[in-house]
């Protein structure tokens, strides 16, 4: 026992581990997800943040040591967002027919994005700080933190909450959207992307191509939206 404590911690030291965890534990959830039949409950990024965080309680190791090697998979969020321009090009005639929509709803998601996030925390109660966390939670999370830090928020709980955000909208937008009978791949990508940006986006892609371009889109706009809208909103709330 005392060699197997000996040759962990060794090994929870370097860099290598981490990423092979991180990569091994997407795998085994997307396993999972398949083999449910692509249900959207069983979302694979949920899935292995949950085996991910288990396994740094169980070995008692610091979120600072797991990222030191994990970095890299977080260095791949901006190519990989980057690449979202190439399946929105392929749309950009049928972007063109519903630009006037699109600018309507990007307005109208990214104010009740924000604002709904401040009232509900204000009717809970929780202080201005946290309510600054909230408001960009809607956003990507590299625009969401810089915007959480200048608003005076918790960059860290923002961090969290836009994951969290992505993760629901990812399970709850497919049959929602089902529910209320809105069949075009377009609104419907677009506003899984505005609301749950990335892990939305990826969500709208498996479901089809042009849902995904348009959730590219709508992640994309919505973070300049939000840069812009979610400052104003929260100062409208927190007037004394």
């Amino acid at each position: 026992m005392t060699d197997f404590i000996d040759i962990w911690s060794y090994l929870s030291q370097g860099p290598l581990l981490w990423l092979t965890a991180t990569l091994a534990a997407y795998a085994l959830a997307d396993l999972a997800f398949v083999a449910s039949g692509r249900r959207p409950y069983v979302n694979p990024v949920l899935i292995a943040v949950a085996m991910l965080s288990l396994l740094l309680w169980a070995t008692d190791t610091a979120y600072a040591t797991y990222f030191e090697g994990a970095q890299f998979v977080h260095f791949l969020l901006g190519p990989a967002t980057v690449s979202l321009a190439l399946p929105l090009a392929d749309n950009l005639g049928r972007l063109r027919k519903v630009w006037l929509p699109v600018l309507l709803a990007l307005l109208a998601g990214s104010v009740t994005a924000a604002g709904s996030a401040i009232v509900i925390g204000q009717v809970l109660g929780l202080g201005p700080d946290v309510l600054a966390s909230l408001a960009p939670k809607s956003a990507t999370a590299p625009v969401a933190i810089g915007i959480s830090q200048e608003l005076g928020g918790s960059p860290t709980l923002t961090a969290v909450l836009v994951l969290l955000t992505g993760i629901t909208g990812a399970i709850v937008a497919t049959p929602l959207l089902n529910l209320l009978g809105i069949r075009d791949w377009r609104a419907r990508g677009f506003a899984v992307g505005l609301s749950s940006h990335g892990i939305g986006t990826a969500r709208a892609f498996q479901v089809h191509p042009t849902a995904g371009a348009f959730a590219g889109l709508g992640m994309a706009l919505n973070a300049v939206a939000t840069a812009l809208i979610a400052p104003l909103v929260l100062s409208l709330f927190l007037q004394p």
